[in-house]
């Protein structure tokens, strides 16, 4: 099965090209090889490259497990690595200046927190229907602690126990490590943001 979608970046400005940037940065910086990274994914070490390159797109659930295997919360992923040093006391984001990165499933991820939050990560994610933030076969299971909330459409959420479906103003919360899939199985597009808090230490 891919783990990811083919879509070969437009400019060197794409966002899907800072992804992939960010995420070999943050691998050299952990000092994990890309062979290695690639053993604990349990994927080829070509595949990890493609990604990094920004030839193929990660799916949700492949980006978040590969933040876990790297120590680093979503938000270092998405974060703009060549910004000002943050300021703790006050920052603040333009809507203009917010990057919208398309992943693999077809499910756009916004960063919702300005500067620097240790501990917290806030994404704004839109699923267009049909879209999925994990294969069909798969549950997804990281760290943290998740609270969600619809903006619009109809989410469901696949547990290993249960389906939940969430509606427009649905709000929900659970531990990251209960295995789920979220997925668009309606007509019209779902507008949802998620709170995710990770353990201390």
């Amino acid at each position: 099965m891919p783990v990811a979608t083919p879509t070969p970046p437009d400019a060197p400005s794409d966002p899907r090209l800072l992804v992939g940037r960010r995420l070999r940065a943050l691998r050299e910086r952990a000092g994990v090889s890309l062979s290695e990274l690639a053993r604990r994914l349990d994927i080829s070490a070509s595949a990890v490259s493609q990604i990094e390159r920004g030839v193929m797109q990660p799916s949700v659930s492949r980006l978040i497990t590969m933040s876990d295997a790297l120590g680093v919360p979503l938000a270092d992923v998405l974060a703009d690595p060549s910004g000002a040093a943050p300021d703790h006391r006050l920052a603040i984001e333009r809507a203009e200046d917010a990057a919208r990165v398309e992943l693999g499933g077809g499910v756009t991820f916004r960063r919702l927190t300005p500067g620097d939050s240790p501990g917290v990560d806030y994404f704004e994610s839109v699923y267009p229907p049909g879209s999925t933030a994990a294969a069909k076969d798969r549950l997804l299971r990281h760290e943290g602690y998740e609270v969600g909330h619809v903006i619009s459409g109809e989410l469901t959420i696949d547990f290993s126990d249960e389906i939940v479906v969430l509606r427009a103003d649905d709000t929900i919360t659970y531990p990251c490590d209960r295995p789920h899939r979220l997925h668009n199985a309606g007509t019209v597009p779902v507008v949802a943001r998620w709170l995710i808090v990770h353990p201390a230490g």
